[in-house]
């Protein structure tokens, strides 16, 4: 509760009502749901700020009090029996959370059992309380009422003066006795005549404990005397009920969840303007530097850079994503704290929402660099092109997401995400072939994730056979001869060449095709499909890996 973890973009009553859909059941209409809404909008005294977003850093929205009502009404949704809350006024001033204890108050009288931790209350804030306990290294010093504090300390025999603050006295008191002897030993005075005070003035509350009361019995015994919230019935067997742990089914929280995704990022477009820009920006770049390349051998040279460089930039494109699956990660930890969803509804919801803007990132890409490069294979290449860019695109962005779901730092993510894909590119065989890596590090080459695009976009433009990159001619194009050789010269080394060998070589006759330039780098183990088919793998396995970080990893300790 000391941090207000909400998405930015959502209005107030969208954000309750995100919660009432996936905290209320299923078997509860729509309209009913609204009307819990709505009337928790009005106990909370939200009803001016129900339509105004919750707002960020770039986005103006309700103040840091209503933040915290949001907060508070995500949790009493459902009409909890028992609301606790760890320092609800933390942060606010002293007018917000004066407002915010005031709504707990009305919560409480309501017929919830209310529980808060709270540093430095304001004279205000302590009316407001019925009950309070005073704690010293886990021992009791003071339960009661706050109107009993200045009577308590006097008869321990260190009242209060006139005119000072009962709680600033207290906690200072306390604050004395416990540095005045180690281990608690200071304070043992006053954990003993709390006791004594307590036998004394609540009787009552010993015998409780002398018989025993459980827990279950003593919130029993309250519910019967107030209002009971939560809907059940005030009979035995209510009691022993199960609860259920997920309110709504698996597929329904998928919905929902992947609703208030698209809702939240649509509000947010500089976000996907960004990447979209940056892909444009890079496209742009690619297709004026390697504008309509020939079949040359230099030609060849210039594909396979383009290649590298424009599988890698697919990937580290979706680094910009990392900020945003970081703040979703410590709402999801927030939420899943108290079952509001299963943790696989998540991850299948976070996948299916962010396919739409990789098509459309993929598209951009493809369509600006393939025909201005001067790629091969018409129609079809295209469309294969395009769809080893969206499973790059994919693949990337799944690897992102298992990486923000064991990293907690932005700037750490960043750092991890670059050097892993500088590693990527390194073994993707384009700088070193297979058969040249050393053995002890070609298990990096397989796990490289631009290897497999890297592949595919070869086999896709040098696969046909009619094709012929180098003629005999060109042979020379790359030696020492290709500048001070004539063409004559060429032709006659051609013809002593052919007489050597054995074979008939004219300036025409082609010596290099495709299939001698993926044999050349080590690209023969797959098909083109077959690279498609293992980047779209990696993805699905990088989106388990997430899911495993999330059901055993992200949890919601407090260090």
């Amino acid at each position: 509760m000391q941090d207000d973890l909400l998405f930015p973009m959502l209005t107030v009553e969208e954000t309750l009502m995100f919660s009432a859909e996936f905290r209320l059941p299923r078997s509860l209409s729509k309209s009913k749901k609204k009307a819990r809404v709505q009337a928790l909008i009005d106990q909370l005294g939200l009803r001016n700020a129900a339509k105004t977003v919750i707002g960020d850093e770039g986005h103006r929205g309700v103040s840091g009090g209503e933040r915290r009502r949001v907060s508070i009404g995500i949790d009493i949704i459902h009409d909890p029996i028992i609301l606790f809350l760890d320092e609800p006024t933390s942060g606010l001033d002293s007018t917000s959370a004066y407002m915010v204890v005031k709504v707990l108050q009305r919560i409480a009288q309501s017929g919830s059992i209310v529980v808060m931790s709270i540093h430095q209350p304001s004279s205000r804030i302590l009316g407001l309380l019925d009950r309070l306990i005073f704690l010293s290294r886990g021992q009791t010093v003071y339960s009661g009422s706050p109107s009993n504090i200045p009577r308590y300390f006097s008869e321990f025999g260190n009242p209060i003066p006139e005119n000072e603050n009962r709680i600033e006295f207290a906690l200072d008191f306390i604050r004395e006795l416990e540095q005045s002897m180690p281990n608690g030993g200071g304070t043992k005075t006053l954990v003993e005549f709390n006791r004594s005070w307590q036998n004394k003035h609540y009787p009552r509350n010993l015998e409780s404990d002398r018989l025993g009361l459980s827990l279950k019995d003593a919130i029993s015994a309250s519910i019967s005397r107030g209002k009971l919230v939560s809907g059940a019935t005030n009979d035995a067997s209510s009691t022993a009920s199960t609860v259920t742990t997920f309110a709504n089914p698996f597929w329904n929280e998928v919905l929902v969840l992947s609703d208030r995704s698209m809702k939240n990022s649509r509000r947010m477009p500089e976000l996907f303007g960004m990447r979209l820009g940056a892909v444009l920006v890079t496209g742009f770049i690619l297709a004026t530097m390697f504008w309509q390349l020939d079949n040359s051998p230099r030609g060849i040279k210039e594909r396979l850079g383009f290649f590298a460089f424009a599988m890698s930039t697919t990937f580290y494109t979706c680094a910009d994503a990392l900020p945003v699956f970081l703040q979703e990660r410590y709402i999801f930890m927030r939420e899943t704290a108290y079952n509001a969803y299963r943790r696989s509804s998540y991850v299948l919801s976070h996948s299916l929402v962010v396919i739409p803007s990789l098509v459309f990132l993929s598209f951009a890409f493809a369509a600006t660099t393939f025909w201005a490069v001067g790629l091969a294979g018409g129609s079809s290449g295209f469309f294969f092109y395009f769809g080893i860019i969206l499973a790059a695109f994919w693949a990337g962005s799944s690897f992102v997401t298992f990486l923000s779901g064991i990293l907690s730092h932005v700037m750490v993510g960043y750092t991890v995400v670059v050097a892993v894909l500088a590693y990527f590119l390194l073994f993707s065989g384009f700088f070193i072939n297979r058969d040249r890596i050393p053995p002890y590090w070609i298990w990096f080459h397989y796990m490289s994730l631009v290897k497999y695009p890297f592949e595919g976009v070869l086999l896709n433009e040098f696969s046909d056979p009619a094709t012929c990159f180098t003629r005999g001619i060109q042979m020379f194009d790359n030696t020492a001869l290709s500048k001070v050789a004539s063409d004559e010269m060429k032709v006659n080394l051609l013809k002593t060449l052919s007489q050597s060998l054995g074979v008939l070589i004219t300036p025409n006759t082609c010596v290099t095709t495709g299939t001698d330039i993926l044999r050349d780098q080590g690209v023969t183990d797959l098909s083109k499909w077959g690279c498609l088919w293992i980047t779209i793998a990696w993805g699905f396995f990088f989106r388990i890996l997430f899911y495993l970080c999330l059901l055993w990893g992200s949890k919601n300790k407090r260090s």
